[in-house]
């Protein structure tokens, strides 16, 4: 019976086998968080002057890496506190579903995190051995985030650490390392995005509420509740479209930069989608799109940038 209802999940989730297992373990709609700030950064930075490609690839590669680590962890860590079972949505399920020993599921994560330190390695003798400090702070939260004794996301500020760190502080770091400075201006173009790549964690507390709860999470979405955490997140959206308008107004962004605001129609999709929903499986909708608006509204951004330097 329970083979019966594991086929029935991987069917409704459209689950494959073979390659398809370890793409989701990567859960790749989650890892446009790790290219848009490194993409935002980069163009940034080009848009005040040149800028050096092998360490924008170094960066961007480091950068997914370490997220797709993040997943791992969270995939290993929620199943060995038996958050997970083979009736979880927005996992990889490869574990729970595809049979896939969890250890190795930790140690890929750690080979991952190997990686990304030689890339961090070949940044540092480029620009400064200050990111090496960074780049570990980060990658320790990351691991943080499931593991260790009291984790992240079992507390309300998850989506405030994901945010800030895969937002400012990586557009931060690709900036850095591409001119040698930090600017107020740069922080400020930052914050859209950190709110953005926070609501994707929003989105999915949303989404997995009940289990949590059960599991004895403490995420915003199970202290306030589902309908006013899909309030809070549609109030988060319209401040980051405010914030970005404002910038435009003042000059830190340009007049190009007004194209972000075609995010928009997939960020109100995201609340049409959540709104009188209650089971997860339900919920996978919005949860995507709020992730596909973190990345129009990032690409577009970037692209303003772009622009502004050529024109």
């Amino acid at each position: 019976m329970q083979s019966s209802d594991n086929n029935t999940i991987k069917q409704a989730l459209n689950e494959r086998g073979g390659f398809h297992v370890w793409w989701r373990l990567l859960r790749p709609h989650t890892l446009t968080a790790s290219f848009v700030p490194v993409f935002v950064g980069t163009m940034i930075a080009f848009n005040e002057g040149s800028i050096d490609w092998l360490l924008f690839l170094a960066m961007l590669v480091a950068s997914i890496l370490i997220q797709a680590a993040t997943n791992m962890f969270n995939e290993y860590y929620d199943f060995v506190r038996g958050l997970d079972t083979d009736e979880s949505v927005g996992i990889g399920g490869s574990i729970v579903r595809d049979g896939i020993a969890p250890k190795r599921i930790r140690n890929l994560a750690f080979g991952f995190y190997g990686i990304s330190i030689l890339l961090g390695i070949y940044i540092c003798m480029t620009s400064s051995w200050w990111i090496a400090v960074i780049g570990l702070v980060c990658m320790a939260f990351g691991y943080l985030y499931t593991g260790g004794p009291l984790p992240i996301s079992y507390t309300p500020f998850g989506e405030l650490f994901s945010g800030v760190l895969m937002g400012t502080v990586i557009i931060g770091i690709t900036y850095f390392i591409q001119t040698g400075t930090v600017t107020a201006e740069m922080v400020w173009i930052s914050i859209p995005i950190s709110i953005f790549i926070g609501s994707i964690n929003l989105s999915n507390n949303i989404r997995d509420r009940d289990g949590d709860k059960i599991g004895g999470r403490k995420t915003i979405a199970v202290l306030i509740g589902r309908e006013r955490s899909v309030t809070l997140l549609a109030f988060l959206m319209i401040i980051a479209y405010v914030i970005t308008g404002i910038l435009i107004i003042i000059g830190n962004l340009p007049l190009w930069s007004l194209i972000t605001f075609f995010s928009a129609v997939k960020a109100r999709e995201v609340i049409k989608k959540f709104r009188g929903k209650t089971e997860a499986i339900e919920m996978m909708p919005a949860m995507a799109a709020t992730a596909k608006t973190n990345t129009i509204y990032g690409f577009l951004l970037g692209i303003s940038l772009l622009l502004a330097a050529f024109i």
